[in-house]
């Protein structure tokens, strides 16, 4: 692919994922279009339908946040570590939520890329658990599972401009979890 035609690319992504993550199934891709400062042509140039624009949004964005969950593997304290995650799943959740909600079934029942970056973005969050649950700074019994459901739940409520009611109950859910910070 050509140096402006991968520029493009990912322009196109990063605006797809603003206006994906925040209009969900409303969005239109000439909002998309919009955003990234090129032409509707280019954008089905490179993705042929919307759906097609959708997938890749959503494996670009768990590839992004299996990197960020992967980095905080090397992080010294595992149960800060944890935590950073936490938050940083929380934060991310809303987004992450409404690209997966535009997939048929539930965003991890896709077949291919899709899948691959769901379980490789929980595998990392799996690693980043078992070093917390090692180090004796989280609950032994508590799985991939649990921390998912709890941040989509976080996520799910969480509201601009209730930051402070946000974070005290990530603290709660953190303090479940036997995260220690």
């Amino acid at each position: 692919m050509r140096r402006d035609g991968a520029a493009n690319r990912e322009r196109i992504l990063l605006a797809a994922e603003q206006v994906f993550g925040t209009g969900g199934a409303a969005a239109s891709t000439e909002e998309v279009a919009r955003q990234a400062q090129v032409g509707i042509a280019t954008v089905f140039r490179h993705f042929p339908t919307k759906q097609d624009l959708i997938e890749a949004t959503a494996v670009r964005y768990l590839g992004k946040l299996e990197g960020e969950t992967r980095r905080l593997t090397g992080e010294a304290e595992p149960g800060q570590a944890f935590a950073s995650l936490v938050r940083t799943l929380v934060s991310t959740g809303a987004t992450k939520m409404a690209l997966l909600n535009l997939l048929p079934g539930d965003g991890y029942e896709v077949a291919g890329p899709v899948t691959t970056a769901a379980h490789n973005f929980l595998d990392a969050i799996g690693m980043v658990l078992e070093r917390a649950q090692s180090a004796g700074a989280a609950r032994q019994d508590a799985t991939v599972d649990d921390v998912s459901t709890l941040v989509r739940a976080l996520a799910h409520v969480a509201a601009p401009g209730e930051d402070e009611a946000v974070e005290r109950a990530v603290g709660i859910v953190l303090d479940g979890l036997g995260v220690r910070r």
